[in-house]
């Protein structure tokens, strides 16, 4: 059984790719916010898959309006953005991001390809994900949360 490695350790490396990459990608600046306050009602969830040696996920949970500013600044896209690009555009940056924080997770791991899901009606589980690292960001148009899950087998 892979060791539980301790997940807050990284807060500050998903602090720092996800404001450098909005920065470069986006040319954007983003800030860590502190504390979650209750639920959150983002409209959109990306998420990444790792697996291997180590198991985990990474989420990255947004506004609409947020998902489609960042794909309109990402793909150079002329407003309106379509809901679909808008999709497409989040699953691509959350799959930058996990693939900046790879290197830096244990070694022998690989990524999935990116799944988003839309509305606010639906609860995400990582089956076995029980340990998680979440930040929450803000941009000019509001908050956004990165979360870092890892799957920690039982026995």
């Amino acid at each position: 059984m892979i060791q539980a490695f301790p997940i807050a350790c990284y807060r500050s490396q998903i602090a720092g790719i996800t404001a450098s990459i909005y920065d470069t990608m986006l040319h954007l600046r983003v800030r860590p916010v502190d504390g979650v306050a209750g639920e959150y009602a983002g409209e959109f969830t990306a998420a990444i898959y790792y697996a291997g040696a180590w198991q985990g996920a990474l989420l990255l949970e947004c506004s609409a309006e947020q998902a489609i500013d960042w794909t309109s600044r990402l793909m150079s896209l002329d407003p309106p953005v379509s809901l679909d690009d808008a999709r497409d555009g989040l699953g691509e940056l959350t799959n930058v991001i996990a693939g900046n924080l790879k290197p830096v997770l244990p070694p022998g791991i690989g990524i999935s390809m990116p799944s988003v899901v839309q509305g606010s009606d639906y609860r995400l589980r990582v089956c076995g994900g029980n340990l998680f690292e979440r930040l929450e960001f803000a941009d000019h148009t509001g908050r956004f949360r990165v979360t870092l899950v890892e799957v920690v087998e039982e026995g």
